[in-house]
């Protein structure tokens, strides 16, 4: 028996292997889930060849999170593989050049809003697109960043991540009475794709290196998959509106 026997799961933002939302798939499969990927424009190809690193085969179904269209069509899109869903893994986020590296001061609204409309309203609107899918014991689990600090070059991304753990309460406190879970895991910074274009990503490192009570792997997105997938299980069924910190402990110590 597999935590997940049974259950079928939408996986957002697989890139590469190197992904948390990789290895949730993976493991999801491996714990007994049918996995469905999104994925659209350019970013596609790089989906389409991850997939075919999974245990199973996965259908990848066009999913911009920005697109009125394709949020009003998610759920007859997953329809065409799965009648219904019981997890989504919301693994979306976007700034600007210009919204990050120390500019903080510099940067436009128009920057701004997009890095919060990627990065944090994306949570609201995937989850009102999924909805009609979730039923009672479903889970929405989010990929966040501890975002209580200002932290070296982040900048907006940061203010953007705020929104984001701010969006999951009222989601919890919204879809609560149908049963369905919202939840964030905070992990530590890993060496995806999507790190690497973050301006200043060492300064990262060197708090991690220096102030993990459990140390930490920059290369290992497993810790923070696994917790992803316990959160879809049965096994947290009165849990939402939660942050799990996935970051070696750092989170818990002084500067």
């Amino acid at each position: 028996m597999g935590l997940l026997d049974g259950k079928r799961i939408l996986v957002t933002g697989v890139l590469t292997d190197q992904s948390i939302a990789f290895q949730v798939a993976r493991l999801a499969q491996e714990e007994g889930a049918v996995v469905v990927l999104t994925s659209f424009g350019r970013t596609m190809g790089l989906t389409r060849r991850s997939a075919g690193r999974l245990p199973q085969a996965a259908e990848i179904i066009e999913l911009d999170v920005t697109s009125s269209d394709d949020l009003d069509a998610l759920a007859g899109r997953v329809r065409e593989h799965v009648d219904s869903l019981d997890g989504v893994l919301h693994s979306i986020g976007f700034a600007p050049e210009a919204a990050l590296g120390g500019r903080f001061l510099q940067t436009t609204w128009e920057d701004v809003s997009t890095a919060v409309h990627v990065s944090a309203y994306s949570l609201k609107a995937l989850a009102v697109a999924a909805r009609p899918l979730l039923g009672p014991g479903s889970a929405i689990v989010g990929l966040d960043f501890d975002a209580t600090v200002a932290w070296p070059k982040y900048d907006w991304m940061g203010v953007a991540k705020a929104a984001f753990e701010s969006t999951a309460r009222y989601l919890a406190r919204d879809l609560g009475p149908d049963g369905i879970r919202v939840n964030l895991v905070a992990a530590g910074p890993i060496r995806t794709m999507a790190a690497k274009s973050i301006p200043g990503f060492d300064e990262f490192e060197d708090v991690w290196n220096t102030r993990a009570p459990l140390s930490w792997d920059l290369d290992d997105p497993v810790p923070a998959a696994r917790a992803c997938v316990a959160l879809m299980s049965d096994w947290f069924p009165a849990t939402t509106g939660e942050i799990v910190h996935v970051d070696g402990g750092v989170h818990s110590q002084g500067a």
